[in-house]
């Protein structure tokens, strides 16, 4: 007799609650995203701080660029300036060629 009942009350439900409801449950939905989302980020900042803590990267010293430079070969310099100076019409000219 319930089921009889209950079955006939769903039925008799309008368009407006059935959209009400249908807008609770994707609330309800969307926020529980959320809050999982929000939880996720907190656990991985944790995380990461916790791993940088006890375990921190090691800093490497930087050698300086300008004691890796190695001179450039006096023929290689002039074929660069007579390139250049070719392109440019002879209005141009190489100030300083160095080797990277």
């Amino acid at each position: 007799m319930n089921l009889i009942l209950l079955q006939a009350t769903v039925a008799e439900l309008s368009n407006w609650d059935k959209f009400t409801e249908a807008l609770l449950l994707m609330t309800i939905g969307m926020l529980t995203v959320f809050t999982v989302l929000l939880i996720i980020i907190a656990l991985g900042t944790l995380l990461i701080k916790t791993v940088n803590k006890f375990f921190p990267e090691e800093v490497k010293p930087v050698a300086k660029a300008a004691a890796a430079v190695q001179a450039v070969d006096q023929n290689i310099q002039e074929a660069i300036n007579k390139a250049i100076m070719a392109i440019s019409g002879g209005k141009k000219q190489a100030q300083k060629i160095e080797k990277i």
